[in-house]
């Protein structure tokens, strides 16, 4: 117990800014066997989002809300998967080579591609959580619940997206400069079934009250296939960058899928 409560806190450390223990670091081990928890940091960041949002629907609109609810989780992360996808977005955008996008997404300078990308990111979360809070809305005696679930199993699902890339795809950088080197290493059993186990109980937990909330694992899973396909084909596998850019716009799809089902199945 004490170990895995070890390697929880380095996962907490590693993925959010909460702080954690003074005797946790970045042991090489312990990061490995932090992707099992990785989902569940979803849990925790997608909970800290929603208790904001319901502070500040107290005295301000949803939509006012929903944005000081996304500024809560960029500064819990420290902006670390939006970094990944900004960084994505110069590196794919503007490299043409393996050397090149490698190069450019290890740039810490933002170009225009990142720039852009960012915008049209949060417009979408912003957008798709205000419609989906309003809707779920007007149940109100389960609105509360449905809207925390819709958070923590939107955080937990685009994390375990991310992670299980590590599972059937090798890491680019041949080099150990990235601090995203060690999780990419060795898995056992332990990490992917810790991985699907925090990535999908939330969203079972959700379809109690929607079952057709389940088919929202389809296009979050088939954007991860061809993000990943993709990262393949440029670059040979993918890099701690890739893993925060698939979380992001798996984050987006799942948002989208979500409405959809509401409105349409």
């Amino acid at each position: 117990m004490k170990k895995e409560l070890h390697i929880f806190f380095t996962s907490l450390m590693f993925y959010t800014r909460i702080p954690c223990p003074k005797n946790i670091d970045h042991h090489p081990d312990y990061l490995n066997k932090a992707t099992r928890y990785f989902p569940l940091i979803g849990w925790i960041v997608g909970s800290i989002s929603f208790l904001a949002l319901n502070l500040f629907s107290l005295f301000l609109s949803t939509e006012i809300a929903v944005i000081f609810a996304l500024v809560i989780s960029v500064l819990t992360t420290g902006a670390f998967h939006e970094d990944g996808f900004a960084d994505v977005c110069d590196g794919f955008g503007g490299g043409w080579t393996k050397e090149k996008i490698l190069i450019i997404m290890k740039d810490s300078a933002i170009g225009a591609y990142g720039a852009i990308g960012i915008v049209l990111l949060f417009l979408l979360k912003f957008k798709l959580l205000s419609e989906s809070i309003l809707i779920f809305k007007t149940d109100t005696s389960i609105a509360i619940l449905q809207v925390f679930l819709l958070f923590i199993s939107a955080h937990a699902l685009s994390r375990l997206a991310a992670i299980s890339i590590i599972f059937t795809h090798e890491y680019s950088r041949d080099d150990a400069t990235s601090k995203s080197k060690p999780i990419a290493k060795n898995h056992t059993w332990k990490e992917i079934f810790g991985s699907f186990f925090f990535g999908l109980l939330p969203l079972f937990a959700f379809s109690y009250f929607h079952y057709q909330f389940l088919f929202a694992l389809v296009p979050v899973f088939i954007m991860r296939f061809f993000l990943a396909r993709y990262f393949q084909k440029w670059i040979d596998g993918y890099t701690g960058d890739c893993l925060g850019a698939t979380q992001q716009v798996c984050e987006v799809v799942y948002y989208l899928s979500i409405l959809f089902i509401w409105k349409f199945i």
